[in-house]
This record gives structure tokens, C-alpha cells and sequence, in this order.
């Protein structure tokens, strides 16, 4: 079985409990708007182009066997602009560039292939009382592969974790009771309206299946990525931690912080972004804030 992965972390620390590796998988069935991981979102692999690491030689587009690449001359400095609706990803290019500047954005890779990275930082799981976690993009929408690399993990004694925004069919998430021990399910924005506009869908199946897993005493953190203006809101964190503590009251809450350097994906992947002006993450005193609507509700907050 083959997974499309865009990256493998080592040594992460806010991925659920101890040093983790996480496994990052493309495909995402939302499209929100500050999406960290942009890479991530669609399921194909693509070609990136790295301007800063390009020598200009053209060579690429020499040996790019269906004229995809291009050159663009801006401000008397040339570069490549690649045509993805032609590229074949035969990765011509990317063999005679040692400079790196084209790369893919990921690699096909079999479950095997990814538990033998993992185990190589068993010592750190075991020391440490971490272990693996499946990101992305979203880990369900790569469903029969999260699976069998989450049960490999089982079978290896590592303790797992899914991160997820849980938009999938319930029998999907039914699946992965068995498998993960820890569910990481992102709730962005309450309002059903506002999370149909910011993110493409509506947010009815993922709290149905929020309140699928906490019937099956899944071991749950919800956590809320503060996007200044749009969930970095004093409501919408109330009205999140209102529902939470209805679905279940033992579930904790973590507030993810805004991180202005997503924005240079955005650049590399010639992207529009919407939050390219804001530099700065939330202040100590904005999370000081939230954390309080958190904890006078009596729930608790996950330090992470």
C-alpha cells in the first residue's frame, strides 16, 4: 500500500504527549483560508519551484521532455514558472538540479517504508512517553493507509495519535478507535455559517462524529487554531468550550497560535494569502485571555 506523504517531523513536542515523530499526509476535505500546511491540502503531488536556490542555467527546462517549465522575466531576474496542468512529474528536472531549487512538495511511500523511519526514534517514544502522529493535510482522507501504518505502530507498541478535523463518513471514524489512542480533532469556528464560508463546509458531521468518539470514551483533545479575526474571537472560544463541556466534560481544550510564517509556503506555491500582512503571532496577554474563557467554564486547558 502506497501513502502520499509531504513530510515525516522528528522530535515534535506539541503533537500530543512526549517526543513524537509526526507523519505529515496530503489531502484535506476543507480549505481554510490560513491553512498552515498549504502543501498539504491537495492530494496530488506537485513540483515546487525554489527561486532563492535557482542559478538561472535553465537546464530544466532543457530537459523537461513536455515544455512545462517556463521562464518569467521579473524585474530583469528570470525565473521559472511551472505549468502543473502539463507537468507529468517525471521528475527530469528535478534529477539534474543539485541546487534543490526543484523539488517535490511529496513522495509515494508504503507503510513499511514509513515505520522504519519511526522506529529509528523508539528510544525518545520510550524515554519520553511520546510516540506517533498522523497529520496533514487530513489522515482520513488517506484512510486505508493511515490504518494500516497506525496499526503497524500498535503491533510495535507506539503509542498513536490522529490529528483530524474529523469531516469524513462516521463508519471512517469508527475504524480508528481501535488504532489510535489519542484523537487530536481541530474545532475551528462554532458558528455553522461562518465555518461553511471559511473553510468550504459546514460543520454538522464533524461534530457529529466529535460526539461519535466521546460516546466510545475516546481519548480526545479538542484543539482551536486562533486565526486573528476570524476564530480569535472572545464568542466563538465560548462558544466552543460551551459545546465541548455539553459532549463531554472531561475533554481539554488547547489553543493553537497564529504562526505568520505559513506565509512563505504561500509565496513558494505562488498562492494567494489572505493574512500575508500579519506578522506577529498572538500576544501572551490575547492567550491569557482565551485561556481564562477557558478554564472559568471548568474545562480543563491542555498545556501541550
Amino acid at each position: 500500500m502506497q501513502g502520499v506523504v509531504f513530510d515525516i517531523k522528528r522530535f515534535a513536542v506539541h503533537d500530543g504527549p512526549g517526543i513524537r515523530t509526526t507523519v505529515f499526509l496530503k489531502g484535506c476535505p476543507l480549505q481554510c483560508s490560513w491553512c498552515q500546511n498549504p502543501e498539504g491540502t491537495g492530494s496530488e503531488i506537485q513540483l515546487w519551484y525554489f527561486e532563492h536556490k535557482c542559478v538561472r542555467c535553465h537546464g530544466c527546462i532543457e530537459a523537461c521532455p513536455v515544455g512545462a517549465l517556463l521562464t518569467n522575466d521579473t524585474a530583469g531576474l528570470a525565473h521559472i514558472v511551472v505549468d502543473h496542468e502539463a507537468c507529468t512529474l517525471c521528475g527530469d528536472c528535478v534529477v539534474i538540479y543539485p541546487a534543490q531549487a526543484l523539488v517535490f512538495d511529496a513522495r509515494e511511500m508504503s507503510e513499511e517504508e514509513v515505520i522504519d523511519e519511526i522506529l529509528k526514534d523508539r528510544v525518545f517514544y520510550d524515554t519520553s512517553g511520546g510516540g506517533v502522529t498522523l497529520s496533514g493535510g487530513d489522515p482520513l482522507l488517506q484512510e486505508a493507509f493511515s490504518l494500516a501504518l497506525l496499526e503497524l505502530c500498535c503491533k510495535n507498541n507506539i503509542h498513536t495519535a490522529i490529528e483530524t478535523c474529523l469531516f469524513a463518513n462516521e463508519e471512517i471514524i469508527k475504524r480508528f478507535l481501535d488504532v489510535a489512542d489519542l484523537f487530536l480533532v481541530d474545532l475551528k469556528l462554532s458558528d455553522p455559517d461562518q465555518h461553511k464560508k471559511q473553510t468550504g463546509r459546514s460543520n454538522d458531521i464533524i461534530r457529529a462524529n466529535l460526539e461519535t468518539l466521546a460516546a466510545a470514551g475516546a481519548n480526545i483533545i479538542v484543539r482551536i487554531p486562533l486565526i486573528p479575526g476570524v476564530t480569535a474571537t472572545q464568542k466563538n472560544i465560548r462558544d466552543i468550550v460551551g459545546y465541548v463541556k455539553q459532549v463531554r466534560a472531561d475533554i481539554p481544550l488547547q489553543l493553537i497560535n497564529f504562526n505568520p510564517l505559513a506565509r512563505d509556503k504561500y509565496r513558494r506555491m505562488r498562492r494567494p494569502y489572505e493574512f500575508e500582512n500579519m506578522d506577529n503571532a498572538l500576544s501572551e496577554q490575547e492567550l491569557d485571555i482565551y485561556t481564562k474563557i477557558i478554564t472559568a467554564e471548568g474545562v480543563r486547558y491542555f498545556e501541550g
